[in-house]
């Protein structure tokens, strides 16, 4: 599994980029292969929401099982990668970089502290399959 060093993890599979009050989010590598083909992304929010730690933000459809994903940190949504509702196969080739799915303006970065490193998020996905 690629986990890039850069980057947070949250147990929900989360990732979370930070570059000074901005982050942008979306699913591991470790979920999208979890998840199989992903074949439909629904957004739950909007531009210019206000979101908080936790909420959904989009649902995700594969050939195996739908999924939620949730904001990783609290913020103010400032993009929506909306190419992907019609290229979702995108978050199975690229979850890090072109498969990016939502960008905020970070509201508390003191939240990033519960975050996994690479190391941890490693960790924790090989005690999941045990």
């Amino acid at each position: 599994m690629n986990t890039p060093k850069a980057l947070k993890y949250a147990k929900t599979d989360e990732w979370i980029k930070v570059e000074g009050d901005q982050a942008v989010i979306g699913i591991t590598d470790y979920a999208q292969d979890q998840l199989s083909d992903v074949v439909f992304i629904e957004f739950m929010i909007e531009e210019g929401d206000q979101v908080s730690k936790g909420d959904p933000l989009a649902t995700l459809e594969s050939v195996k099982a739908a999924s939620d994903v949730n904001f990783p940190a609290s913020g103010t949504v400032t993009a929506i990668h909306e190419d992907l509702v019609d290229e979702p196969e995108v978050i199975n080739s690229d979850p890090y970089e072109a498969g990016w799915m939502i960008k905020i303006t970070l509201e508390d970065p003191s939240e990033l502290e519960d975050l996994m490193d690479s190391e941890s998020y490693e960790a924790y996905n090989a005690e999941r399959e045990g």
